[in-house]
């Protein structure tokens, strides 16, 4: 991922529930990695409302590339498009949304369905709430006792925090930040420790924006 590019995707799982004209719409909504994980929490939603008439669905994966719906038997354009939309229209990646459908004998026609379906899954979104995410790196610092104390005091002014440090014969600390801010984080660890110790990286990873 681009250190640069920040995504957004829901928090969690959630689901809500709006009322049309006697319908009921059910949106359910989960962060989902590939279209594995996102056919896995279809099949569920379809598994527990086994006796709804329609269980519509839509995901987007690797930032918009993948997108897929279906209208699930709803006239064409009707259902799965909205609820893509709605998807699109709040920047939305790696999440998945089923709105399922128990019909309560008024038809609501093409447009009354695409409102419908729209705000079911607006509602599931907002339920959900939204995260920012970012590229971080973890990265570990070997330093001595009074060095330790230093760079502890000073590293949140580069953006970064101590997530974890062990004490034996030097300072092993573990340290987070945003992976564009590193070379800041190296620097001042260079400069604290007049050049006997330099941060180094463990791995990167996705995390919500601190």
């Amino acid at each position: 991922m681009d250190e640069n590019k920040k995504r957004i995707t829901v928090k969690g799982a959630a689901r809500a529930e709006i009322e049309e004209k006697k319908s009921i719409f059910i949106g359910s909504v989960s962060p989902v990695t590939d279209e594995a994980g996102a056919r896995a929490f279809i099949e569920k939603i379809k598994k527990e409302f086994y006796d709804a008439r329609h269980n519509v669905y839509a995901y987007v994966l690797d930032g918009g590339m993948i997108s897929r719906f279906t209208d699930d038997g709803e006239p064409k354009g009707s259902a799965g498009i909205p609820v893509l939309n709605v998807l699109k229209m709040s920047g939305v990646d790696g999440v998945c949304v089923v709105v399922t459908r128990y019909f309560g004998g008024i038809l609501l026609g093409t447009g009354g369905l695409v409102r419908a379906y729209s705000a079911a899954a607006k509602a599931a979104l907002d339920e959900a709430g939204l995260s920012v995410m970012a590229e971080y790196t973890l990265c570990g610092i070997k330093c001595s006792y009074s060095d330790y104390q230093k760079i502890a005091a000073k590293i949140a002014s580069v953006g970064a925090i101590v997530e974890g440090a062990e004490f034996k014969t030097d300072v092993l600390i573990t340290v987070s930040c945003l992976s564009s801010h590193f070379p800041l984080l190296n620097d001042l660890v260079v400069q604290i420790t007049n050049g006997k110790c330099q941060a180094y990286v463990i791995r990167t990873e996705e995390r919500p924006e601190r």
